[in-house]
């Protein structure tokens, strides 16, 4: 029977359990965008999971350099901040890929360089405000990208895929989830075009299919994995039908030949919520990760029952940089302390107690 331990392979790629370190905003770049030695040792203490899937890191390279940041991979100094991790986690006989986003209609202008103006699908704002260092600001409406400047984005995420390569990583992963760019081209929600980018199913997934056909140039399929998030609402995201339209999505991945489809998909579905997981699984016939509030039994339920093949976890690999090997001796697992979740300096993120460090 399958479980937590049991090996796998995703594209030619060899795992030792089916525990991924799911991708997780923590803030502590440097300036610039730049990983850093903090950076690299946060994620090489948690090389025993099977896999380590990188915070989201920006491709666009208008984005804000200033600190508190998300990391980037647009230019050489990110890159070689990169290879630092890189190099860390397989020091620490561990398997990274990193996770590639544009923030899109969601960025503000004042996240925004060289006077460019937050875009997106449609000239649709986002509901509500976001966080940011000078307190809540609201969405603004942003431009509708034209085909021109779709191109210009799927160049982008083409260099950053080249970037990943050459900066150690063991593959990428596009973020297409929890309303970021690729997000808000697959629902219906903030996609209203009527152009060859909107409307049916197979249009709204086309600027994905070209981003994923620009990073093959770099990447072999088998090392290029996507994710999605049919139902979250963050950041004022909605569908109209998340069962049809990611059922219908996850067909369309199906024959690429991925790494590995990973789908935000609730360990317990919240009243009234759409259960789109049986429906993308039945879909999709390649290495399925699930994410979004597992735990270790429900883990172990789902993968028993054939309805994912890995499973990710956020939290608890936050407070237990050795979760897998916790989980192998039935140790307690530490708490996190959500107060750091987003600050700047080692509390919080480095400091969290090996099952080592307890027992000396």
């Amino acid at each position: 029977m399958t479980s937590l331990f049991s090996p796998l392979t995703i594209g030619d790629l060899a795992l030792p359990s089916r525990i991924v370190m799911a991708p997780m905003t923590r803030h502590r770049a440097l300036h610039g965008k730049i990983p850093g030695h903090l950076n690299a040792l946060h994620y090489a203490q948690r090389a025993s999971a099977g896999l380590v899937i990188t915070e989201s890191t920006e491709i666009d390279p208008h984005s804000s350099i200033d600190v508190p940041t998300r990391p980037g991979l647009f230019n050489d100094e990110q890159q070689a901040g990169w290879r630092l991790v890189t190099g860390a986690v397989h020091a620490a006989g561990g398997r990274i890929f990193v996770q590639l986003s544009h923030m899109g209609r969601t960025a503000l202008p004042s996240q925004l360089r060289d006077d460019r103006w937050p875009a997106g699908p449609s000239a649709l704002a986002a509901a509500g405000k976001v966080y940011t260092a000078n307190g809540p600001e609201p969405y603004v409406e942003p431009q509708a990208l034209t085909p021109a400047g779709i191109a210009g984005i799927v160049a982008e995420f083409a260099n950053a895929a080249a970037r990943a390569k050459n900066a150690g990583f063991d593959g990428i992963e596009i973020h297409g989830a929890n309303g970021y760019l690729v997000d808000q081209f697959l629902r219906d929600g903030s996609n209203i075009r009527s152009d060859g980018y909107g409307g049916t199913v197979e249009n709204r997934f086309r600027f994905l299919r070209e981003i994923i056909g620009a990073v093959k140039a770099y990447w072999p399929a088998g090392r290029i994995g996507v994710r999605v998030s049919p139902t979250n609402p963050f950041q004022d995201m909605s569908d109209s039908d998340p069962v049809a339209h990611f059922a219908a999505i996850a067909a369309l991945l199906q024959p690429l030949g991925l790494a590995y489809l990973h789908v935000v998909a609730p360990a317990i579905v919240p009243e009234g919520q759409a259960d789109v997981a049986p429906a993308i699984r039945a879909a999709f016939h390649g290495p399925l990760i699930v994410a979004g509030g597992y735990r270790r039994e429900h883990a172990e339920a789902v993968l028993a029952g054939g309805g994912a093949d890995l499973v990710a976890f956020g939290e608890a690999f936050i407070a237990n940089p050795d979760l897998p090997q916790r989980w192998r001796s039935n140790a307690p697992l530490n708490a996190a302390d959500k107060s750091t979740f987003y600050t700047t300096d080692a509390k919080g993120y480095t400091d969290y107690p090996s099952l080592e460090l307890v027992d000396e």
